[in-house]
């Protein structure tokens, strides 16, 4: 994972390979970004809180699921607020996350299995030093 932060800690972005995801309190309307290698959008700070909460909830269900599911069997997952939706699609231990924007501006974005673990773990470290 690469770490780009400021030395006044108001801007950070982490990025690995198929993943980026990043926060920066000192700018007026987009705060945060989210993307792959290819692929990026700026979110508002109450999207980005959005994104974070709900990944964070999905792959915490996605761990969960594991014991109810049969070998092999896969999982479908949404979670919604009323500006965004994500969804996972895969087993507990490899799952992709799909993200769509429900109004205003319309976007969707992609994150493959091999990203997400890491994608996860980001926003964990985000949340974390935004605390």
């Amino acid at each position: 994972m690469l770490n780009f932060a400021s030395q006044d800690t108001s801007k950070q972005l982490l990025s690995g390979e198929g993943w980026r995801i990043g926060f920066r309190s000192d700018v007026d309307i987009y705060k945060g970004l989210v993307g792959t290698d290819s692929w990026a959008i700026e979110l508002t700070k109450s999207e980005f809180n959005d994104f974070c909460k709900l990944a964070s909830q999905l792959a915490e269900t996605m761990q969960l699921m594991a014991a109810e599911l049969s070998d092999g069997e896969k999982i479908c997952c949404t979670l919604e607020t009323e500006d965004i939706s994500l969804e996972v699609n895969g087993f507990p231990d490899a799952f992709t996350l799909h993200l769509q924007f429900l109004t205003g501006r319309r976007f969707e974005g992609f994150w493959d299995a091999a990203a997400v673990p890491f994608l996860i773990g980001a926003i964990a470290n985000i949340i974390a030093a935004r605390s």
